[in-house]
């Protein structure tokens, strides 16, 4: 029996040189590797870009460029450090804060304009972020982040000198910016000395609770440290102020009431005096101290020519000192309860011939001995202003008389002086240019006397509104008021 090939397969018919079809297959879809490797001169230029990147200097601007056939060129990166601060530094400061947000380089570059900053995070401190992020910090106020408080509490307690956030909860007996809710001395001191060696440049200072150790390590490391403010302080810690010889601006809160509590005497005085002999501003807040205190800085800081005391604690007499202060040009008193209750007779009081400027704010001024002493010992000012003090009526202001040179004199919110209380302490004053009253309630318009009008007339400045009502008559429009004073004059 014999079979015909071409008959049973009629493929071999077709095609009898070639031998049987292989098995059909069906065709794969490329893969992404595949596809991605045929082509690897992309991938060649970036891989040859960032190993010349590495292999150049750090400041070399030509690392930081990558070939144009990759990426779009930052062009910024062609510009210097320096070429960018300048530019950075001409921004508003509204500004500058967004430019950080751009990349690392501009972070870092905004960093280096900020020069003053509020602290708020000890921890920042302490780990050298601070340093690392603002490396050129002139002026920094550690005193928010010393408390311990909640930062999400809603209850926010401030202060004319200390604020915080605080809990809802209240204890018995509890104070403010004790040991409970103010970090601990050592704590203070190590972050205060990790400051101090990362910015020798630093010039103002506010910081609360530091001890002795604390202030010498910033003596040593910033000696060009020219103002300091310092809160929480008392005898001893002063003698590390003592080591800031540079010092020339200086202010001391040694007391708040319901915040803290601490002594500074005159004994701390003496030390400040003998240390920080170029002072040229001084402030104490709540301090404690005597005639022996104010005297010593008086002899031994002659170029103080500025002295604040708020809310003092001071020992009767302490007032004859200012005398000492032979330099002294202003004298600034603030809330006080009281000036100097028992000065001594006036020929011990002495006088400060070089001051120019007495300003009292907020102040209790009924008691005739403090003002029978205070105008006496500024009987050489030209300035004198009067601010919301309480007490001020015809019989206490009539002891500036005594101040023959003054030029300008302001008074605001003395409700209990008169109009005739104002016109017989300055009816004696030649050289007054420039008066002003307002709020002040007793003073009344209708009670201006032709002496008075007549005072008015010699004036450059006059601002007039002593209540909300008060409107000069129509009388004293006549005289030409203003006339001799000159273009500052003002009439409200």
């Amino acid at each position: 029996m014999s079979f015909r090939g071409d008959d049973q397969n009629p493929d071999l018919n077709k095609n009898p040189s070639h031998g049987p079809n292989p098995p059909s297959t069906k065709k794969r879809p490329p893969s992404w590797s595949n596809v991605w490797l045929k082509n690897t001169k992309p991938l060649k230029h970036m891989v040859v870009a960032m190993q010349l990147q590495s292999l150049s200097p750090p400041d070399d601007p030509k690392s930081k460029t990558l070939s144009p056939n990759i990426f779009p060129m930052d062009s910024t990166l062609l510009l210097s450090d320096e070429l960018l601060l300048r530019i950075f530094a001409k921004l508003p400061d509204s500004q500058r804060k967004s430019i950080s947000l751009v990349c690392k380089r501009w972070l870092n570059l905004q960093g280096r304009l900020v020069r003053t900053l509020k602290v708020l995070d000890w921890n920042f401190v302490l780990s050298g972020r601070l340093i690392h992020r603002f490396p050129n910090l002139n002026h920094v106020d550690l005193v928010p982040g010393s408390f311990i408080s909640p930062r999400n509490s809603g209850i926010y307690l401030s202060h004319r000198l200390v604020s915080m956030h605080i809990d809802s909860g209240f204890y018995p007996n509890w104070c403010f910016g004790e040991e409970k809710n103010l970090l601990p001395v050592d704590v203070i001191d190590s972050g205060l000395k990790a400051l101090a060696s990362g910015c020798p440049n630093l010039r103002k200072l506010q910081v609360i609770g530091v001890s002795e150790v604390g202030l010498l390590s910033v003596a040593e490391e910033c000696s060009t440290l020219q103002e300091l403010e310092l809160l929480k302080c008392d005898d001893n810690v002063l003698r590390g102020i003592a080591a800031c010889e540079n010092l020339q601006i200086l202010k001391l809160v040694a007391n708040v009431d319901g915040f803290y509590s601490s002594v500074v005497s005159d004994i701390g005085l003496t030390i400040l005096a003998q240390g920080c002999k170029r002072l040229v501003k001084l402030e104490l807040s709540g301090c404690e101290g005597s005639f022996d205190g104010i005297k010593a800085i008086g002899q031994c800081c002659q170029m103080l020519e500025e002295l604040t005391l708020s809310d003092h604690r001071m020992d009767d007499g302490w007032l004859a000192a200012i005398s000492f202060c032979e330099n002294l040009k202003t004298l600034r008193i603030q809330s006080c309860k009281w000036i100097d209750l028992n000065p001594g007779p006036e020929e011990h009081l002495g006088s400060c011939f070089a001051l120019e400027r007495l300003h009292l704010y907020k102040c209790q001024l009924r008691n005739k001995n403090s003002m029978g002493a205070i105008f006496p010992v500024c009987r050489a000012a030209k300035e004198i202003i009067i601010q919301d003090c309480w007490g001020l009526d015809d019989s206490m202001f009539s002891f500036a008389s005594i101040c023959r040179w003054v030029k300008l004199l302001s008074l605001e919110g003395c409700s209990l002086l008169t109009t005739e209380g104002l016109e017989s302490a300055i009816q004696s004053w030649k050289d007054l240019q420039s008066l002003r009253v307002v709020s002040c309630k007793n003073i009344k318009d209708s009670e201006i006397s032709p002496s008075l009008a007549t005072i008015f007339t010699t004036l450059k400045e006059l601002r007039w509104s002593p209540d909300t009502k008060s409107l000069l008559p129509s009388s004293l429009l006549e005289v030409s008021m203003g006339k001799r004073g000159g273009k500052l004059f003002r009439r409200t």
